[in-house]
């Protein structure tokens, strides 16, 4: 079993046999991946699951946090998705590099609603993991060659323990340089 030096006072379980924490579409994706045993889940209090109480309530460091954001545009007519993966200390680069990437006009946060509904995830809790099979998941390079992560689970009362490079191996996964942009 792997040892999570960033999970802080929680019980880090392997995420295979606690499928039970994991939102349904999130758990198909775990099952599906080359080594299912690099990943780790670990129940939390629902109400603490944003990041900063996340890891102030839990003593794992916001540095080894990474966050997933879901990202709309229109062209055409027609509206594109994606997620993007960018530390918690950062923020996406959403009006420029994404937007290019999307080949849009204007980018911006999916509304909650339409985030929640396409991709069977809880608002709060959505995850690169499991994510429809035509969204790109753009990656900063920082996440995907950070050893350890914590990102969501598809809902609000789990976490999911995670290598950087196991992110970057996603189907539809793209690492981009300059994804995220440093907060000040």
């Amino acid at each position: 079993m792997t040892t999570w030096t960033i999970a802080g006072t929680l019980t880090v379980l392997p995420a295979s046999e606690r499928t039970d924490l994991l939102a349904e579409p999130v758990a198909k994706a775990l099952a599906a991946l080359a080594d299912p045993g690099a990943v780790g889940v670990a129940e939390i209090d629902a109400e603490l699951a944003d990041t900063a109480a996340f890891c102030e309530a839990y003593s794992s460091p916001m540095s080894a946090s990474a966050n997933c954001v879901v990202v709309a545009g229109k062209r055409a007519g027609e509206v594109r998705f994606a997620a993007a993966l960018v530390l918690a200390t950062t923020r996406a680069d959403v009006n420029g590099v994404i937007k290019r990437r999307l080949d849009v006009r204007k980018a911006s946060f999916a509304p909650m609603d339409d985030a929640v509904e396409l991709t069977g995830m809880a608002y709060g809790g959505i995850t690169p993991i499991g994510l429809p099979a035509d969204w790109p998941i753009l990656i900063d390079r920082a996440v995907a060659e950070a050893p350890e992560l914590v990102i969501g689970s598809g809902i609000r009362g789990s976490k999911v323990f995670i290598p950087g490079s196991v992110l970057a191996s996603l189907p539809g996964a793209e690492v981009i340089d300059g994804l995220a942009k440093v907060v000040e």
